[in-house]
C-alpha cells in the first residue's frame, strides 16, 4: 500500500506542470456571462487535488511526450470532472461539497445546472482546437458514458437486487472511463502504438474504477461518532454499492428483509444494524480485496514499459486509489 509520503513525491514531481493546468483552467471558465467565472472562481478555490490532470500529465510523461499540448488537455480532463460534481450534486441534493456549500445551495439549481453545461460544452470546444480526432473521440466517450452512468445509478436507486457486475458498470462509467481517457490522451500526444495505447487506457479504467469503489467502500468506514454525516451518505440516497451488495449475498432470508427495510427507511439504529452486519460478514474487507484485485490488474498493464521514475509515480498513483484518506 502506498505510503502518504510516495504520493506527496508523485504530486511534487509534477508541481511546476499542475500550476500551469490550474492557470489554464481560470482561462477556460471566461464568459461573457459573470456567472460563469464567478462560480468557476468559487469552485477553483474550494481546491481538489488535481487527480485527472494528474494521470494525463503523468501518462504523456511516461509515454514520452515532449510537447506542452498536454496542459491545456489536463486542463479540459478536469473542467468535464468540474461539469459533473457539479450534476451530481444538484441530482444527489448534497448540501456540501469539500467542506464548504455546493455550488447549487449557493447560487440554485437552475444555474448550476447550466454552468456545468457551459463546462462540458466548453471543454469540448477546447478540445476540437487541437485538431485530433482520436483525441475527440476519447473524451466524448468519457463525457457520453458518464451521463449514462449516472442515469443507470438513478435507475438502480434503492434496488437491492442490483448486481456486482451492474454496480461495476455503474461506477466504470461515472468515474473509470474519465481517468481512462486522461491516460489514453497522454499515449495519443506521444503517437505510441495500439498495444501501448490500450495499455494506457485500460489502467486509467481499472485504477478509475478502484478509486470509486474505494470510496463507495470509505463512506462505511468511518467512526461510528460520524455515523450520520459519513455512513448515511449512500444508504440515505439509496445508493447501493459494493458493501451492501456482498452484504445482501451473504446475510441470511431474515437479515435480507431487515435490510431490504432499512435500505427503504434509512435511520441511525438501522445504519448501526448495517454496520454490525457488516462486521459479522467481513464485508468491508471482502470489498477492499476487490478493489485491491483491480488496482493489481490496473498495474499489471503497466508491466510492458520498463523501470522507471515515470511508471513508478504512476503505480503510486493505482495505490492511492485504495489507501487515500477519506
Amino acid at each position: 500500500m502506498v505510503k502518504t509520503t510516495d504520493i506527496k513525491k508523485v504530486f511534487d514531481a509534477y508541481e511546476r506542470e499542475l500550476s500551469l493546468v490550474e492557470a489554464k483552467l481560470e482561462g477556460l471558465f471566461q464568459s461573457e456571462a459573470p456567472l460563469i467565472p464567478l462560480i468557476g472562481k468559487y469552485l477553483l478555490e474550494s481546491g481538489g487535488k488535481r487527480l485527472r490532470p494528474l494521470f494525463l500529465l503523468s501518462s504523456a510523461r511516461l509515454a514520452g511526450y515532449k510537447g506542452d499540448e498536454h496542459i491545456a488537455l489536463a486542463g479540459i480532463i478536469e473542467l468535464i470532472h468540474m461539469a459533473s460534481l457539479l450534476h451530481d450534486d444538484v441530482v444527489d441534493a448534497a448540501k456540501i461539497r469539500r467542506g464548504r456549500p455546493a455550488a447549487h445551495s449557493v447560487w440554485g439549481n437552475q444555474i448550476v445546472i447550466l454552468v456545468g453545461d457551459f463546462l462540458y460544452s466548453n471543454a469540448l470546444r477546447k478540445a476540437v482546437s487541437f485538431k485530433d480526432q482520436r483525441i475527440m473521440e476519447a473524451l466524448s466517450e468519457a463525457t457520453t458514458s458518464m451521463t449514462e452512468g449516472e442515469i443507470l445509478q438513478l435507475q438502480k436507486t434503492a434496488d437491492i437486487n442490483i448486481t456486482e457486475d451492474e454496480y461495476i458498470k455503474i461506477i466504470s462509467a461515472k468515474t473509470g472511463l474519465l481517468i481512462s481517457a486522461a491516460c489514453r490522451i497522454g499515449a495519443i500526444l506521444s503517437v505510441r502504438p495500439p498495444a501501448e495505447e490500450n495499455a494506457f487506457a485500460m489502467f486509467g479504467l481499472k485504477t478509475g474504477t478502484a478509486f470509486q469503489m474505494a470510496d463507495d467502500i470509505l463512506d462505511y468506514m468511518a467512526e461510528e461518532s460520524e455515523l450520520g454525516k459519513k455512513l448515511g451518505k449512500d444508504i440515505g440516497e439509496g445508493k447501493i454499492t459494493l458493501p451492501v451488495i456482498y452484504l445482501f449475498k451473504n446475510a441470511s432470508a431474515d437479515e435480507k428483509e431487515e435490510i431490504k427495510r432499512i435500505i427503504e427507511k434509512p435511520s441511525e439504529e438501522g445504519l448501526r444494524r448495517i454496520l454490525a452486519l457488516f462486521r459479522q460478514y467481513s464485508v468491508l474487507e471482502e470489498s477492499l480485496k476487490r478493489a485491491q484485485a483491480l488496482v493489481d490488474e490496473a498495474k499489471d498493464e503497466l508491466s510492458i514499459f520498463p523501470d522507471s521514475p515515470d511508471r513508478d509515480a504512476m503505480l503510486s498513483l493505482a495505490d492511492y486509489a485504495i489507501s487515500r484518506d477519506k
